[in-house]
């Protein structure tokens, strides 16, 4: 009886708790800034990069959140309009201000077009130092 009790208060507190904002606490003065990187081309692997941002910005709220989507590598599939069940997400998720770069040297090596990419794509010269540049500027870098 005890045990059961003792496992009733636990479940009862996991369920309660909440999480504690780091200070300064995310708001439209002081949002998060967020990079996310897509390098692996598979269907699982980009969308689970896209639901890691979408319940990054359900959490927070899209206007205390900066957010960057950076596709190098095989992951650049992730930015192509021919996907169109990935595009759909991308699209939705631009529409939340979200910003998607991709990297140019891949679609270099890729043969890649710009006029390949979802409309609103940015293009860099290399996806790994906009990563690089991004967090050392004070952006936190989330690899799902």
């Amino acid at each position: 009886m005890k045990r059961i009790l003792m496992m009733i208060v636990m479940l009862v507190g996991i369920l309660g708790a909440e999480t504690e904002f780091a200070e300064p606490k995310p708001s439209i003065d002081n949002p998060r800034q967020i990079v996310f990187c897509i390098t692996e081309g598979d269907d699982e692997s980009i969308h689970h990069v896209l639901s890691s941002a979408n319940n990054v910005l359900k959490f927070y709220g899209p206007e205390n959140v900066e957010m960057c989507i950076v596709a190098y590598y095989h992951g650049i599939r992730g930015v192509l309009s021919k996907e169109k069940e990935i595009a759909v997400r991308v699209d939705a998720l631009m529409q939340y201000g979200v910003e998607f770069v991709a990297c140019g040297n891949t679609m270099r090596t890729k043969k890649i077009k710009e006029s390949e990419l979802i409309d609103g794509t940015e293009v860099v010269t290399a996806g790994i130092v906009e990563m690089i540049e991004r967090v050392k500027s004070g952006w936190t870098y989330i690899k799902p």
